[in-house]
């Protein structure tokens, strides 16, 4: 509205002079018309930007008010939460002084699982590589070697392991298994379990009544193989069948099958150092 009326006093105030003044004055006052405008332009549009920078500062300053009521809840949070935890110090009659070194017991405990945990998955990398390394290529087509959540998985297909249908080891599983038993005995902190697994096919012979016989019966001959041909300490060793019910794929083709019917070889951590370092644990 007022820049309206201006614009109608301007005109009309030019058409009044046009009529009272030179032909020249009448074009100088027009330019300064023009020049008054133009400021008048700037000044809207710098008044206009200068509203926009106030509200945008308006809003900054109520996101910093809320940010700031929500750091006095924190802090009146966390001071009520260590007033309680003073207060049940003093009432069990623990100092700040024994919590802080419980604290740092239970820290150092802590570093020193991870410790453990480094040093026995470096391990297990090297045990790994140097299982890999010993394998031939055609060896590597029957045996695979995994590392699982700190444990050594060693799988072999049961064709190449032992006779068919049957739980004696063949004779071509006795250099793969020497190269195995060298690896194990390299690395005297580490417990062997010798799984044996089969597919679903249902197996009745003479001494082998199922699939669980077959293989338990599969894991000793290892087990026994391992102590008695290959010196491996049989206080290290366990035997243990899961017949077909820990399979790796389904049952229902042949490749499915073959792949089932395996012998794991488990190179794990002694427990008793586990033992040792839960016994080690700071009580709480």
């Amino acid at each position: 509205m007022n820049k309206n009326v201006f614009m109608i006093a301007l005109v009309a105030g030019t058409m009044v002079m046009s009529s009272c003044v030179s032909k020249k004055e009448l074009e100088n006052c027009q330019a300064k018309g023009k020049e008054l405008m133009e400021k008048y332009g700037k000044l809207n549009t710098e008044c206009q930007d200068a509203k926009e920078q106030l509200a945008a500062a308006k809003a900054r300053v109520t996101s910093l008010e809320e940010q700031l009521a929500q750091q006095k809840k924190d802090y009146s949070a966390l001071q009520g939460a260590l007033d309680k935890s003073l207060t049940n110090a003093s009432q069990n009659n623990i100092s700040i002084d024994k919590l802080v070194d419980q604290i740092n017991e239970s820290n150092q405990y802590i570093r020193h699982l991870v410790e453990v945990k480094s040093k026995s998955d470096s391990l297990n990398m090297v045990l790994t590589n140097n299982l890999t390394r010993s394998l031939s290529r055609e060896e590597l087509k029957e045996v695979d070697v995994q590392v699982l959540k700190g444990v050594v998985y060693i799988s072999l297909a049961d064709n190449m392991l032992y006779k068919s249908g049957s739980y004696e080891i063949n004779d071509r599983a006795a250099e793969t298994l020497s190269k195995i038993a060298k690896i194990i005995k390299d690395y005297k902190d580490y417990d062997v379990l010798i799984e044996g697994n089969t597919d679903n096919v249902p197996i009745s012979r003479e001494n082998i009544r199922n699939n669980w016989d077959l293989s338990c019966l599969r894991a000793s001959s290892v087990v026994q193989a391992l102590q008695n041909e290959y010196g491996v300490d049989p206080k290290r060793l366990t035997a243990g069948g899961r017949g077909e019910y820990n399979p790796l794929t389904a049952n229902d083709s042949e490749v499915g099958k073959q792949r089932n019917r395996r012998t794991q070889i488990i190179i794990t951590p002694k427990l008793d150092q586990f033992m040792e370092l839960i016994d080690q644990a700071p009580e709480e």
